[in-house]
């Protein structure tokens, strides 16, 4: 066993990390978020291009459906391999699809009620949503990496990591949401100014889709490390989990 080099990191350091462990794992994450995100990707588009939800109800539940499942899959799968990157081994994407199934019903409930509390925040208040998006970033990471049983219990222990840190996890949100958002804001912006005068609002409503679907294909996996290493980082800081890593790796033989 490879002992990772565990210790506190500074915000420019997580995301340097992150970047990194992005660029090394390019390949099976890439693999994972096409695998789990192509489908109700290619779902909604076809669901825009044919009317939307009004002309499309049953297709639109089956996206939404879809992306929810997939998302639950892929989420875990991706948190897995790069937990094992970052901790000195390696799992390849299909051990981290089997390594998932069993958190998949779990992460769909769990992401409902994140989504909810977070939703209830911007609507009324803009910076308990933020908090609330901040103090819960780690639930899924918590949940799928410590086995928790319950939704509210891997809620509560994300909330407990990130207590003094959610400053320093909002400017990580910043950078990721801007990779993963703003690109896909300038090409269709760009996609619209470039587009034939006689092609309809929808073609270019859905060229825009096509575009950030893509982009988000790309750049969710960043997101997967990005909260990865986060957790760990602030296990590191508050549960001195270097030292438990290093005494694991002193009582292994050889």
């Amino acid at each position: 066993m490879r002992v990772p080099v565990l210790r506190p990191l500074s915000l420019g350091e997580v995301l340097d990390t992150s970047f990194g462990i992005y660029r090394q794992l390019f390949a099976p994450l890439l693999l994972i978020s096409v695998i789990t995100q192509t489908l109700p990707l290619a779902l909604g588009v076809f669901v825009e291009s044919a009317g939307g939800l009004v002309q499309q109800p049953s297709l639109w539940m089956l996206s939404l459906g879809l992306a929810l499942v997939l998302g639950a899959v892929g989420t875990a799968a991706s948190t897995f391999v790069v937990a094992e990157t970052y901790l000195g081994s390696t799992l390849s994407p299909s051990e981290g699809f089997l390594r998932s199934t069993p958190y998949m019903g779990r992460l769909i409930g769990t992401s409902l009620l994140v989504s909810l509390l977070m939703g209830i925040g911007m609507v009324f208040l803009i910076i308990p949503g933020i908090i609330a998006a901040c103090g819960l970033l780690l639930t899924p990471a918590a949940l799928v990496l410590e086995d928790i049983p319950g939704g509210t219990a891997a809620m509560g222990r994300s909330w407990e990591l990130t207590r003094g840190f959610r400053l320093k996890i909002f400017g990580a949100l910043v950078v990721a949401v801007t990779l993963i958002i703003i690109p896909g804001i300038a090409l269709g912006a760009l996609a619209v100014g470039t587009s034939d005068a006689n092609m309809t609002a929808t073609m270019v409503s859905v060229i825009a889709m096509i575009i950030q679907s893509v982009l988000q294909i790309l750049a969710y996996p960043f997101f997967y490390v990005l909260t990865t290493v986060l957790y760990y980082d602030l296990r590191v800081r508050k549960e001195g989990f270097d030292l438990e890593m290093l005494a694991t790796s002193l009582q292994s033989p050889g």
